[in-house]
Parts: structure tokens; C-alpha cells; sequence
């Protein structure tokens, strides 16, 4: 089994490719080991020293570190992905196919039209740019011309995101949408 890694443009996110699907239709992310309990696969990563995050993509993984250099620590997130493939587990425990929705979303029941305009554009246009890079962007909610987001993976951190969110987003969003006057992370 061969595993690319790519750099991302967050210098503390490495995407891992491991050329099989990890989780085909959905994305999950994992903060913390204690958040991993439904994968093993993010519990064996988070053993190692440093990470400090685990994103799972359609077809990629995106691994964070808090400390050390990742030549020491990638031969280790690499041994636990391939030792993951090779034993043919599920990637999510029990029944849990599908990755948990981000509950909470909120907007005005009027601007449910504007809302799924905003979804349609951060589904066909952001997103898959965004995963090209090891992350993931999700809608979390609109109230007053301002739409919040929430940002996963590589982007949560990355030092160009405030770039991407205002320069690139924003101005899509604004361009199509012209009730959107702003938008924020969550």
C-alpha cells in the first residue's frame, strides 16, 4: 500500500492520501482522543506524541500537530494508517456510516431561500477547493447578513484562512448573494 502525503497550507497540517476511500459522502473531525471513541483509526494517531488533530475526508486524512517535526512524526501516523487498511475495520464503529451532522445551525425561518443559495455555493464551489488543501468548510449559520462557518481539518488554524474567508469566500458569497455582507468562523 502506497500513502501520499501532501503539505498543506497550514504548516501544522499534513494530508495523508491513502488512495482507498476513508470516508466516502462525509467528513468527521476529531479534536481530541477523547472525541475518537467511534474510530480507531484517529485513537491509534492521537497515540502519537504531538498530534493534536485528526480530520477524516471523502478520500483523504488530514493530521495536525501541536509539537515536534513532522519527519519524526509522520513515519508513525503513516504505520497506524496503513496498519488501519491492511486490517480491513470499518472506518467508524457500530452503526455510525455517516458522520455526525454540525448540529446547531441557525437562521431566520425567512431566509431559508438565502440559506440554501449560501449551501449550494460552499457545496459546489469552496468546499472541494477547500479539500484539495486537507480541510473542510460547513455552514453554521446566517443572522443578519453575516454568515458563520465553520472551518475543519487543515483550515481550522491555518494562517491564510482569515485571507480565505474574507478575500475568497466572502466576496463569492457577496457576489451571488447580495443579502450576505459579511462572513465569520466559528
Amino acid at each position: 500500500m502506497f500513502i501520499q502525503t501532501e503539505a498543506t497550507p497550514n504548516p501544522a497540517t499534513l494530508k495523508f492520501i491513502p488512495g482507498k476511500p476513508v470516508l466516502p459522502g462525509s467528513t468527521r473531525e476529531y479534536r481530541a482522543a477523547d472525541e475518537a471513541d467511534d474510530c480507531a483509526l484517529a485513537q491509534q494517531l492521537f497515540t502519537v506524541s504531538g498530534v493534536s488533530g485528526v480530520f477524516l475526508g471523502q478520500d483523504f486524512i488530514t493530521v495536525s500537530k501541536s509539537d515536534g517535526e513532522w519527519q519524526h512524526l509522520k513515519p508513525a501516523i503513516l504505520g497506524h494508517i496503513m496498519d488501519h487498511y491492511l486490517s480491513s475495520a470499518p472506518m467508524l464503529k457500530g452503526d455510525k456510516s455517516q458522520a455526525m451532522t454540525d448540529s446547531g445551525e441557525f437562521f431566520d425561518e425567512s431566509d431559508k431561500a438565502i440559506v440554501g443559495t449560501i449551501k449550494e455555493l460552499l457545496e459546489t464551489r469552496v468546499r472541494p477547493a477547500v479539500a484539495q488543501d486537507g480541510g473542510d468548510i460547513t455552514f453554521h449559520g446566517f443572522k443578519e447578513g453575516v454568515v458563520f462557518l465553520n472551518m475543519k481539518g487543515s483550515c481550522a488554524g491555518c494562517p491564510s484562512s482569515t485571507a480565505t474567508l474574507k478575500h475568497g469566500i466572502e466576496n463569492l458569497l457577496r457576489h451571488f448573494v447580495p443579502e450576505v455582507t459579511e462572513v465569520r468562523p466559528v
